[in-house]
C-alpha cells in the first residue's frame, strides 16, 4: 500500500505550480462568506479523467479468511473510512447491498462481496471509532445496516456540498470542482447482483471511494471558512441516528402507483391497489424490481379499462411482453377481485396527516394561505443570505405545518419549541424562529 500526498495537491501541481505546496496554499477555499460563492467553478486546468485507482483494482472479498485480513488492515489503518455500496435499484426487488467498497489511510481500498459472507459485523467493530466518510448516505445507510455496518460518526459529502453552496453536489461535480478530477458514472445503473462483476465496473467502485476522504477535507475547509462547521455536525448527528432506527412500513404503498392521479373512483382504485399486490408478490418471489414484473403504466391502464378477458388485457398499454402476457391469468384474478368487492370493502381516503395541498388553502382559509407566503418569503431570504437550498435550512413539510396550524401565542420561544417538535435542528431554528414568528402575526394586528 502506499499513502500518497492528497490528490488534490498533485492536481495543483499539474496547474502550473511545480514547486511544493503548503497545505495553505493547496488547500480549499478560506474565502470569506462575502465574498465568491462556493459553486463558482475553480480557475484552472480542465480536469483529469481518473480511470484507475492508484494502486490497481483489487479482487473482491469472497471468503472468510480474506475478511479477516481485510478487517485487519482497516484496524490497524488511520484517519476516516470512505464507505459506498453498490445495489441493483432496477433489476432486484430488495435493495440490499451487492458490493460494499472501502478506503482508509494505511488500509487501501477493498472491494466486499458480501453475497457470500453473511453480515459484516466484525468489519464494523473494526472501525467503530473512525468517522465514517459517505456520498448522499440516506441512500446506503439502510442497505449497510442490514450488513451490520452501522456508522457513530459520519461526514456526508453531499449534504456537506449543499450546506456549502454548490450548487452541484453529485459526487462526480464534486470531485471535479474541488479536486479537479473527473470520474466516469457510466456504470451507476449497471445490475451489480450479476456475477461475475465485470473488471470495468470493479474500477469503476473502486473510483467511488478513492477520493471521498480527499473531498471530505476540502468541503470540511469550505464549511469551516462559512462557519456552517456546526451546521453540518448537527446534519451528520442527525443522519447517524435515523440510520440507526428501523425502516418504517409506508401504509397504502400501492397508492404511490406512477399515474394515480388518472383514476376516478374506489372501485377502480380497488383494481390499482389488487393487480400492484398481484405484482409485488410475483416481484419478491422472483426478487425482481416491481417495474420488470409489470410496469406501473400497466397497471393504470388495466385500473381504468378494467378488462375482462385476456384478449382486451392484452391490447393495452404495457402488457406486450412475453412475460407478462404469460401472467395474463395473474392480472385477470386480481381485477375478479377487485370487480367482487363489497363497496365497504374498496379504498378510502387515508386521513390528513398534516394540512391540506397548498394549492389549495386559498378556498379554504385565506388568512393561512397568507401565512404561508409570508412564512415562504422568510425562508426563502435567508436561505439566500447563506448560500444554501431552502429544503435544507428547513422542511418544507415544517413550514406548511406552521403556517396551517400556528401555536396559539406567536413567539420566538413558540416557534422554536413547534419547530423542534417537527424535528428541526437547533442550526435551523436559530436561523428562521425570530423572523417566522414575525411572519406568522397578523400584519394588520397592532
Amino acid at each position: 500500500m502506499t499513502d500518497e500526498p492528497p490528490l488534490r495537491r498533485r492536481a495543483a501541481r499539474r496547474a502550473g505550480d511545480e514547486s511544493p505546496t503548503s497545505p495553505e496554499a493547496d488547500g480549499p477555499s478560506t474565502g470569506s462568506p462575502d465574498g465568491p460563492a462556493a459553486s463558482e467553478p475553480l480557475a484552472g486546468p480542465a480536469p483529469q479523467l481518473l480511470t484507475a485507482p492508484r494502486e490497481g483494482t483489487p479482487a473482491p472479498v469472497e471468503s472468510p479468511d480474506d475478511l479477516a485480513a481485510a478487517v485487519a488492515r482497516f484496524a490497524a489503518g488511520t484517519g476516516p473510512v470512505a464507505i459506498d455500496a453498490e445495489r441493483a435499484s432496477g433489476y432486484r426487488y430488495s435493495q440490499r447491498a451487492y458490493l460494499v467498497q472501502l478506503r482508509r489511510g494505511g488500509a487501501g481500498t477493498v472491494l466486499i462481496d458480501p453475497l457470500p459472507l453473511g453480515d459484516l459485523r466484525t468489519l464494523d467493530a473494526a472501525i467503530a471509532d473512525a468517522e465514517w466518510v459517505l456520498h448522499a448516505a440516506s441512500q446506503d445507510l439502510p442497505c449497510l445496516s442490514d450488513l451490520g455496518l452501522r456508522p457513530r460518526r459520519l461526514f456526508d459529502t453531499e449534504l456537506a456540498g449543499r450546506l456549502a453552496g454548490f450548487e452541484r453536489v453529485g459526487l462526480a461535480a464534486l470531485t471535479e470542482q474541488l479536486l479537479g478530477y473527473a470520474l466516469e458514472k457510466h456504470h451507476s445503473a449497471a445490475d451489480w447482483s450479476s456475477r461475475p462483476l465485470p473488471d470495468s465496473w470493479l474500477s469503476y467502485a473502486a473510483l467511488d471511494v478513492e477520493l471521498l476522504v480527499d473531498l471530505r477535507d476540502a468541503l470540511a475547509g469550505e464549511l469551516v471558512a462559512q462557519g456552517k462547521q456546526d451546521w453540518a455536525a448537527e446534519e451528520f448527528a442527525a443522519l447517524v441516528a435515523w440510520g440507526a432506527q428501523p425502516p418504517r412500513n409506508r401504509p397504502d404503498p400501492w397508492r404511490r402507483t406512477s399515474g394515480i392521479h388518472r383514476i376516478r373512483g374506489a372501485r377502480a382504485q380497488a383494481r390499482v391497489r389488487a393487480i400492484w399486490y398481484a405484482r409485488d408478490d410475483i416481484a419478491a418471489r422472483r426478487d425482481s424490481a416491481p417495474g420488470r414484473v409489470l410496469p406501473d403504466s400497466a397497471i393504470i391502464a388495466a385500473a381504468e379499462i378494467d378488462p375482462k378477458d385476456e384478449r382486451t388485457l392484452l391490447s393495452l398499454p404495457g402488457f406486450g411482453g412475453r412475460s407478462v402476457r404469460r401472467l395474463a391469468r395473474t392480472w385477470l384474478d386480481a381485477l375478479d377481485t377487485a370487480r367482487g368487492l363489497p363497496d365497504d370493502a374498496l379504498p378510502t381516503n387515508p386521513p390528513i396527516d398534516g394540512p391540506p395541498p397548498p394549492h389549495r388553502w386559498a378556498e379554504r382559509d385565506p388568512v393561512a394561505a397568507a401565512r404561508l407566503a409570508r412564512c415562504r418569503e422568510v425562508v426563502t431570504t435567508t436561505a439566500a443570505a447563506h448560500k444554501l437550498p431552502p429544503e435544507n435550512l428547513i422542511a418544507p413539510d415544517s413550514i406548511r405545518r406552521l403556517a396551517w396550524t400556528p401555536p396559539e401565542d406567536v413567539t420566538p420561544d413558540t416557534v422554536s419549541a413547534t419547530l423542534r417538535g417537527y424535528g428541526a435542528r437547533a442550526w435551523q431554528v436559530g436561523l428562521i424562529a425570530t423572523d417566522l414568528a414575525d411572519a406568522l402575526s397578523d400584519p394588520k394586528a397592532g
